[in-house]
């Protein structure tokens, strides 16, 4: 007689080699199908769970690097601000550097005395000056400049003037009246000019590009006498000026009115 498809049942019987025994176990087709179903269930919830953990490492792995380019472009932007920050400084230092070394202007150029182009026919006036020997208490250039180095002693007689960072061609300017005393070039000067101002002072001008006065020549305070440069032991274009006391040097700004 055929059972009813529900009370069908898998036997399964396990007989050990050698043993007298068996065991046998009964299991309905109905709780086969469940077992199945359970297991498929069990299969497609580890596929799932796999599934999801390989999504959830890959996200993790993007997060690591999301992180990583986060951290380089924060290190770029703080390179970049303290790149921006240095360019403003620079810029800054340029501007003043270009005001330092710009040409004169008109107000500074009018404190300058410039003899006349074609020296005056005799008995119709001297185109020299006639204010004489003075005290050499003016800054010798028409701009401020900038003083790169001071009077100090040392090795090979030290350093007995001002070295003044100016453009080319700037107007150099007499510190005082008095008469030149020797002008021309030397290895270390380059082309220099001195002035006796009388009362034990001299003033030497050196480095100059060119000389605009002779020896002998008598000059006024603030009369251009040479045009800054950069010729003898020089690195750069400037004024190398030297303010002497009865042949002793002195400190030129203990002498000189300082620009404000």
């Amino acid at each position: 007689m055929k059972l009813p498809s529900r009370d069908r049942r898998l036997t399964i019987m396990i007989v050990p080699d050698g043993a007298r025994e068996s065991t046998t176990f009964h299991l309905s087709y109905v709780a086969l199908r469940a077992l199945a179903a359970l297991s498929a269930l069990a299969a497609l919830g580890l596929t799932v769970m796999a599934g999801s953990w390989w999504y959830l490492a890959a996200r993790a792995a993007r997060a690591s690097e999301l992180q990583a380019e986060v951290e380089v472009m924060t290190r770029d932007r703080a390179r970049v601000a303290a790149l921006v920050q240095r360019l403003e400084t620079i810029e800054g230092q340029y501007t003043q550097l270009r005001e330092l070394f710009g040409r004169a202007d008109a107000s500074a150029l009018s404190d300058a005395w410039l003899p006349p182009a074609t020296p005056a026919r005799r008995g119709a006036g001297s185109p020299q000056p006639q204010d004489g020997p003075t005290l050499p208490n003016v800054w010798p250039l028409t701009e401020r400049g900038f003083v790169t180095r001071g009077v100090h002693e040392g090795l090979e007689g030290g350093h007995p003037g001002l070295d003044i960072a100016v453009a080319s061609d700037s107007y150099i300017r007499a510190a005082g009246g008095g008469t030149v005393v020797d002008v021309g070039e030397d290895a270390v000067y380059g082309r220099f000019v001195v002035i006796d101002h009388g009362s034990g002072y001299s003033t030497l001008y050196g480095h100059a590009s060119l000389s605009l006065v002779t020896l002998g020549q008598p000059v006024r305070a603030r009369q251009v006498i040479a045009l800054s440069g950069s010729t003898g032991r020089s690195t750069g274009p400037h004024l190398h000026f030297e303010v002497l006391v009865d042949g002793e040097y002195v400190d030129p700004l203990t002498v000189v009115q300082q620009p404000t």
